[in-house]
């Protein structure tokens, strides 16, 4: 038989148990910190954009889109593809303002027709629009207004009809939906 002295000597101590206790849960708070962390970075870098003001137009000449994008993620994106009615827009009928950083467009967008729209460049309410060839960047906090000239499946028997519009990126495609208005209110 044993005795129970024997067994008593092999335990430990209260100081050394009362010290791995408190590592464990200092490893377990790390952890949990450590994890908090990553989720909140990885949060503020998400992709966000937000677009607003859509409107199509259209007359006999031809019809045209219009609308504002923001960036309000915590990353730079790059917009790969503009579509009207789910058909895409080529970039040469794509034409936008950079919004100078540090200020804001309120308001909407005015009405346009497609006869308004030539050329590389044209100018709408004081603003310089320019022709886009390819994707365009916008930076984290950006703002661009958009104007698509003469989208290839809007016609004028779609006056008062709901279309949609969309943005996508590499991540994501953001969606918004408007009325076909006439563009013979000028």
């Amino acid at each position: 038989m044993t005795n129970r002295t024997e067994f008593s000597n092999k335990a430990l101590s209260q100081v050394v148990s009362t010290l791995i206790l408190l590592v464990v849960a200092v490893l377990l708070a790390a952890v949990v910190a450590y994890y908090a962390t990553n989720v909140t970075t990885t949060r503020t870098t998400m992709e966000e954009v937000h677009i607003s003001a859509p409107h199509v137009w259209v007359n006999s000449t031809g019809g045209v889109a219009a609308c504002k994008v923001e960036n309000l993620g915590g990353r730079d994106i790059l917009i790969d593809k503009l579509s009207v009615r789910s058909v895409d827009t080529d970039w040469d009928q794509v034409y936008i303002f950079r919004v100078p950083g540090g200020t804001w467009v309120s308001g909407d967008m005015n009405v346009t027709s497609y006869d308004l729209i030539s050329g590389t460049s044209f100018e709408k309410d004081g603003r310089n629009y320019t022709q886009m060839t390819s994707d365009i960047p916008l930076i984290s906090g950006a703002e661009l207004l958009i104007y698509v000239k003469g989208p290839q499946n809007i016609q004028m028997d779609d006056i008062g009809t709901t279309v949609s519009m969309s943005v996508t990126t590499n991540n994501a495609q953001y969606i918004t939906e408007c009325n076909v208005k006439s563009a013979n209110d000028q």
